[in-house]
């Protein structure tokens, strides 16, 4: 895939990418300039930066979440798998 010039508009500052998945990265941006302006109602004072960083954390958590949220999920598929395996074997073992 060629990567693609295209200019982003961040809590209303613009920047130009390269990117790989333009509709990947215009979604990302929406979350993150819709993220900076809730955190700007919430705690108007901050400048952008402040905002910025609270916004990466967020995202950040949230990804650590999921992350967490995978392999809990993948340890119960493969503890599954097994106990399926088990029956599978005691059920071909039958004399």
């Amino acid at each position: 895939m060629e990567a693609k010039s295209i200019r982003l508009r961040i809590y209303g500052t613009d920047y130009p990418l390269k990117v790989d998945d333009e509709e990947l990265t215009l979604k990302a941006a929406e979350q993150l300039d819709r993220m900076m302006h809730e955190l700007h109602t919430q705690i108007p004072d901050q400048p952008p930066t402040t905002l910025a960083v609270l916004s990466a954390l967020n995202v950040s958590e949230q990804l650590t979440h999921e992350q967490q949220e995978k392999k809990q999920l993948t340890r119960k598929v493969e503890q599954e798998l097994r106990s399926i395996n088990q029956l599978l074997d005691g059920a071909l073992n039958v004399d």
